[in-house]
């Protein structure tokens, strides 16, 4: 198999593991076989301050398996005393280092990190690289060591900065899925999620199907429009990029198509639509000029579900202030930006939540919103 078209099978796997979770390991195992490496280690974390940061995926795998002993043995064992992580935290987006230069002469000879883990997992020889993710989050990626003697040669390192915006691409689709609760959905059940919009793409990059929410958009062209079949931004600007990243997904002369992010203007008075675009690979679909060739996932990021405090008090056993604060940080508010919208300070709002964190039995901001957002789906939730 030439490297170009490992490379386009590398692609197609990551559009389906977008999709569904269960394709990463085999997606994994392309990569490996492509850069030359034992393995690689996907992080996908939110960062609560500057020393902290929530992991929220972790998927540790070796030529297209994963291996949940070592993932567990690692953050159990090794992560919180890891010397290189505040190191990594502070790399600039899509730099590639060794493993071995975040951490000191020093600490190479003395780290249990790196003298006990790391030849555990065979990735002292491995590259670290950090990349910037959705709001305040972090996507973190890890080779483990070469398979050869060659070690990591140009062609390998050009390789995988060829890779690098397609994995932030996987974990910005996979994440805003995982908001909507859709995760694991077929192309065709997409179409019943009612938190974002959905539109699917034939080859020609015209319209054959769109959920609720998206005909809503189209046919108020907020945003959006349908021009005779075809999808379109409604501000020249917009429009033009929004064919360029189109273009991208349905190459006209076949291949694999590549995913796209971007975002549309509305009216003045909202927020524009993230719409992300990807290619749905040859193995879901037949050759008709009519099948689904691309999806369009269209989010509202005004359209989170409201939640009402009332009912979390109620149902939570939480204080009027309290449930305020879950509710927002159910939404995606970060620490500061519910201090600044309630006017409290940081370590107030830090001391809401320890409290919550108490009278519910956690230990995590991530089950606290779990929580709130299983709530979500309560009639008396919506206002």
């Amino acid at each position: 198999m030439g490297d170009q078209e490992l490379f386009e099978r590398i692609l197609g796997s990551l559009h389906e593991a977008a999709l569904d979770d269960a394709h990463w390991p085999a997606t994994a195992g392309l990569i490996d076989e492509a850069i030359g490496s034992k393995g690689n280690f996907l992080v996908f974390g939110e960062r609560r301050s500057r020393e902290d940061v929530e992991i929220l995926l972790k998927r540790f795998c070796y030529r297209g398996e994963r291996n949940e002993y070592f993932e567990r043995l690692y953050y159990d064992v090794y992560h919180s005393s890891d010397e290189r992580m505040p190191r990594f935290r502070q790399l600039p987006d899509s730099r590639l280092v060794r493993v071995a230069e975040l951490y000191t002469d020093q600490e190479r000879k003395t780290s249990p990190a790196f003298n006990e883990a790391m030849p555990l997992g065979e990735t002292q020889n491995g590259l670290n690289v950090r990349l910037d993710g959705p709001g305040s989050s972090h996507i973190g990626w890890q080779t483990a060591d070469p398979v050869d003697g060659d070690g990591w040669l140009t062609a390998r390192i050009e390789t995988i900065e060829r890779l690098l915006p397609h994995i932030r691409q996987f974990v910005r689709v996979r994440q805003s899925l995982v908001s909507a609760r859709a995760l694991g959905s077929s192309v065709i059940g997409l179409l019943e999620n009612t938190r974002f919009g959905v539109i699917q793409l034939d080859r020609r990059g015209r319209i054959v199907a769109a959920n609720d929410r998206a005909r809503d958009i189209l046919c108020k062209s907020d945003g959006l429009s349908d021009r005779d079949g075809l999808l379109c931004a409604c501000t020249p600007a917009d429009d033009a990029a929004l064919q360029k990243v189109l273009g991208r997904a349905l190459p006209r002369f076949g291949g694999q198509g590549a995913s796209g992010t971007m975002m549309v203007k509305r009216s003045v008075v909202s927020p524009g639509l993230v719409l992300h675009t990807m290619p749905v690979s040859d193995e879901r679909t037949d050759m008709r000029p009519s099948s689904v060739a691309a999806l369009v996932l269209v989010v509202d990021p005004a359209s989170r579900a409201r939640i009402d405090p009332a009912l979390v008090e109620a149902l939570l056993g939480l204080t009027p202030a309290e449930s305020h604060v879950a509710v927002m940080l159910a939404q995606g508010y970060t620490i500061r930006q519910i201090a600044t919208e309630t006017r409290r300070s940081e370590g107030t709002i830090r001391w809401h939540i320890k409290h919550m964190f108490g009278k519910l039995g956690i230990s995590r901001q991530l089950d606290l919103v779990q929580m709130v957002m299983s709530l979500g789906d309560l009639p008396l939730a919506r206002q």
